[in-house]
């Protein structure tokens, strides 16, 4: 905070503001609607809107992160707690609260201890099917309240209310910016009118459930919310820490890698840089603020953080107004928010979570990386078959069994000479010419226990397929390190091909490789010779007719 505050302007006053008070005004039924999710009274997603982006000021790097609930979170949050107490109970309010503690501590933790590389191990692909997987589920839990029954079956009034709804948001978020537009506003303007179209229609609801009494006729509101600020809560649950440790963990990771993807987008749109430890530290800080509060796990959401951005926020002091807005909402009068309809607010936690239905990650494996498509499919059935956190584990299992099975089949080259030139080339790919006696095996990976064995048969196999070898010549221009077991296997190696009358060289050793190599006995029982390049070794082994 003190970095920021010491470089702030007048001038950045007036988007800081704007941005505050249009993020507030998204934030009362997001927050509202994700504490549903998370299977929490609607008023929690307001106290977990409050200090979080407080604290997150105080400590986070982003100028844009709006920190709050987030559906993932949420659906994380209910499927970690619902095996563990009744939704809605006092003692679920607990857990919830506490698996923010935990996963805030997580977070800290790894910030203090600098080992966010961690959350480098969910790739890509895991993460996009992770999040494809939770917002069809969250879509699917969200039918009941949006028809008033469990489908097939709705309360009449209900689902018109609540179908309509969902109908009119849609149209909003396709069309509402474009209209705006086409009647002379401009295109950011236009664009912030159509994320302020859920707070809209909730309070048109509102007050058509006011009006018409609807809520005598069946339709669910939300009931009374609690006026005032959330108390210092230091609630735990004794018997559910050993529970809750294991579940924290993956929260935790979870919520640094949604956060730092939506920030680390909008940073570079302004050219800041951002500290992935101190954003640890930031995020954790805010869970903790969140479980102190009464509230639930959070983390950066990426449309507020976009709206933030958007509407001209230049500092984390967007983000103390929003916290500030939200907490007078809470201190006036509340008594609108208990007839907000549950089918409006299940139609805007719909429309919202469907938007995060991206498949460009999957187009774009499946024509890449059939493994790292086959990873995100697998994580997003997994998600709704198996539950989020065992979704999660299998994507990851999978995408990093993909990377060990690339690792232990690394490709390798057999290399010719590009006549007139010094330059080798793979013989498959480009017209190169080759010298009896002569074999030039370019090593593509760096050497180790997994894949040593497979690189020994791949050159055994191509030592049949040229008998006449006399000279095999290994190019290790890419292989950045060799470790102790692909140190013996080359040793053997070259035992090996003394017998049969080979000669084994080494050519375009790396510096790190070749330390190595020297506190070994491989380079004085090496029958060959080092060789800086292949070009010279080709020189020197390609005229040897002996």
């Amino acid at each position: 905070m003190l970095q920021w505050m010491r470089h702030y302007r007048r001038s950045m006053l007036p988007g800081d503001i704007s941005a505050g008070i249009v993020v507030a005004m998204m934030m009362i039924p997001q927050g509202m609607a994700y504490a549903l999710v998370a299977g929490l009274p609607p008023v929690v997603g307001i106290y977990a809107s409050i200090v979080p982006p407080v604290l997150y000021a105080l400590f986070g790097t982003s100028s844009t992160q709006s920190v709050g609930p987030m559906a993932i979170i949420s659906l994380m949050t209910a499927s970690i707690l619902t095996p563990l107490a009744a939704p809605g109970s006092a003692l679920y309010g607990v857990l919830a609260a506490q698996l923010a503690l935990l996963s805030g501590a997580v977070l800290l933790a790894c910030g203090l201890l600098r080992i966010g590389f961690l959350a480098n191990f969910f790739s890509r692909p895991v993460m996009s099917g992770f999040t494809i997987g939770s917002a069809l589920l969250i879509a699917w839990g969200q039918l009941p309240a949006l028809l008033g029954a469990a489908p097939p079956q709705l309360h009449a009034a209900s689902a018109a209310l609540g179908l309509g709804a969902l109908a009119l948001l849609v149209w909003a978020r396709r069309f509402l910016a474009g209209a705006l537009q086409r009647l002379g506003m401009a295109p950011v303007a236009a664009d912030i009118g159509a994320k302020l179209a859920p707070m809209l229609v909730v309070v048109g609801a509102t007050a058509l459930v006011a009006g018409l009494g609807l809520d005598r006729l069946g339709v669910a509101t939300t009931g009374a919310v609690p006026a005032g600020l959330p108390g210092l809560n230091l609630a735990t649950s004794a018997t559910h820490w050993q529970a809750l440790l294991q579940p924290a963990l993956l929260v935790g990771f979870m919520v640094f890698l949604i956060s730092m993807s939506g920030a680390q987008t909008l940073a570079l749109k302004r050219g800041e840089k951002l500290g992935s430890n101190r954003e640890l530290v930031g995020l954790g800080v805010a869970n903790i603020g969140s479980a102190l509060s009464g509230g639930f796990p959070v983390t950066g959401s990426i449309s507020r953080s976009a709206v933030n951005f958007a509407t001209g926020a230049n500092s984390q002091l967007a983000s103390l107004i929003t916290a500030a807005l939200l907490a007078a909402a809470l201190v006036a009068p509340t008594g609108w928010l208990a007839l907000l309809p549950l089918p409006v607010l299940a139609a805007t936690i719909i429309v919202a979570v469907l938007g995060m239905l991206d498949l460009s990650t999957l187009r774009t494996a499946w024509h890449y990386d059939r493994a790292d498509a086959a990873a995100l499919l697998a994580t997003a059935c997994g998600v709704l078959v198996l539950g989020v956190e065992a979704g999660v584990v299998v994507g990851v299992a999978l995408s990093m069994g993909a990377l060990i099975w690339r690792a232990s089949r690394p490709h390798i080259a057999v290399l010719g000479r590009i006549a007139g030139t010094e330059h080798f080339r793979n013989v498959d790919r480009y017209s190169t010419e080759t010298a009896p006696g002569l074999l030039l095996l370019r090593v593509d990976a760096g050497l180790f226990f997994g894949n040593v064995e497979a690189v020994n048969e791949r050159i055994e196999d191509e030592l049949a397929a040229q008998p006449d070898t006399r000279h095999l010549v290994l190019v290790l221009s890419a292989v950045n390190a060799i470790d102790t077991s692909a140190l013996f296997g080359l040793e053997e190696l070259n035992t090996s091909l003394r017998q049969r009358g080979v000669l084994l060289h080494l050519a375009e050793v790396k510096g790190p490789v070749m330390d190595r190599l020297r506190h070994s006995t491989l380079l004085q029982a090496l029958n060959g010779r080092l060789f800086l390049s292949a070009a010279m070794a080709w020189d020197e082994l390609a005229a040897d007719k002996a």
